[in-house]
């Protein structure tokens, strides 16, 4: 049993030498004494004392980068780890028995991908997975564990040797990747590898401007001061409505699924995300962003509630709530109570506004007209849930309306 030498792996290694040069080159920059020196010390190459030159002037950057280590805040490390879509602290991956995380390379938009993107209902599309392991790229016998998303498979020792498998994570993976259900990759896992390069800095002004703190959990407090500033930063007049509000409190409702009271930083990265694609990216781009699996996926939603080639809108709006079915205690989820989010101010605006919620009048399907959708429609309204779907967690990423 040999290594399968391919394309793809040429690419990587010739990207690890890039990502080697860089970090050599960073090295130069944060060591100008050497640079400086470097020149006159060139006659004196080789001998005792240019040795002794040389251990000197290496012990005293060292101690000056010791030094400013420690001054340096955990938050630059952590909005490093944001830019370049890591989501794991580097020293976890020092040791021996544990490979290189891949350098994510973030997607670029081509021109025209706004274009209408034609996905025809039939004929229906084949699925195959890869058959090698998509970290080691070597083919056993042993048990691969499939992305749900897109076609790569994975040994569950490769995963471990990566860092993406720690404690009772394996026994879950385990369990879920074989299943209806499934599991997503590393890869599929992140929505935030979603944004392209522009999209990922605009993201990243808005967090600072708001005074996020990446790496760190967000209150129901926390969440409803982040939307107000956004909202102030977008030119608005005044900050949310109560509308808007209430609808931002059940936002974060779903994303802290076991009623904690806080919502984990991935999943608000995630959610932030997706409202990001949502508002600058047209759904045709977003179509192009669907995998073979989510396309067939799709299909099957449609085709079980359509009836000569149309369905009702109010089966292609409960489709939209479908795609979140990834685990029983997502059922609930959906609609939990605002009380349960966290304590809030008998003041505040959220409380008040939660409070009248239940004297609205809800909007029935018989009071409205009734409209039939068609397959490019259903796909279209429905493309962005279908992404919001893609994590592992339990927590509803973007909550449909209704």
């Amino acid at each position: 049993m040999g290594v399968l030498m391919s394309k793809r792996q040429t690419v990587e290694q010739v990207q690890k030498v890039s990502l080697a040069v860089s970090a050599f080159k960073d090295g130069l920059r944060d060591r100008p004494s050497l640079r400086r020196t470097g020149e006159s010390a060139g006659s004196r190459r080789g001998t005792v004392e240019h040795s002794v030159q040389e251990v000197q002037e290496e012990d005293e950057p060292e101690t000056v980068a010791a030094v400013s280590q420690e001054e340096n805040t955990v938050n630059k490390a952590a909005w490093e780890r944001l830019r370049d879509g890591r989501g794991v602290e580097p020293e976890e991956f020092d040791r021996a028995n544990r490979f290189t995380p891949p350098a994510f390379i973030r997607p670029i938009r081509e021109l025209n991908d706004d274009k209408p993107l034609d996905i025809c209902l039939e004929p229906r599309e084949s699925v195959i997975n890869d058959e090698i392991c998509e970290i080691c790229e070597v083919w056993t016998a042993e048990s691969l564990f499939p992305c749900r998303i897109c076609t790569r498979v994975f040994h569950d020792g490769c995963l471990r040797r990566m860092g993406y498998l720690q404690g009772d994570s394996t026994v879950e993976v385990t369990e879920m990747a074989h299943t209806e259900t499934g599991w997503s990759c590393y890869y599929c896992n992140n929505l935030n590898l979603l944004l392209t390069e522009e999209e990922m800095y605009s993201l990243m002004e808005n967090f600072q401007q708001c005074k996020i703190i990446p790496d760190c959990s967000l209150t129901l407090e926390d969440f409803l001061r982040y939307h107000h500033q956004a909202a102030r930063r977008g030119g608005s007049e005044r900050a949310l409505s109560e509308e808007q509000e209430e609808r931002a409190v059940q936002q974060f409702a779903a994303l802290d699924p076991e009623r904690r009271g806080h919502v984990e930083w991935p999943d608000f990265l995630s959610h932030e995300s997706l409202q990001l694609l949502q508002k600058l990216r047209p759904q045709n781009s977003l179509l192009r962003l669907l995998t073979v699996k989510e396309r067939e996926q799709a299909r099957t939603a449609f085709l079980a509630r359509g009836v000569g080639g149309y369905i009702s809108e109010t089966e292609c709006h409960r489709a939209q709530h479908t795609w979140f079915r990834k685990r029983p205690l997502e059922a609930s989820s959906c609609n939990v109570s605002i009380s349960h989010v966290g304590p809030m101010s008998e003041n505040s605006p959220a409380s008040h506004s939660s409070a009248k919620s239940p004297e609205k009048p809800l909007q029935t399907a018989e009071q409205e007209e009734p409209r039939s959708v068609d397959w490019p429609t259903f796909l279209k309204e429905n493309v962005i849930y279908i992404l919001a779907a893609r994590p592992n967690s339990a927590a509803i990423h973007l909550k449909p309306l209704g």
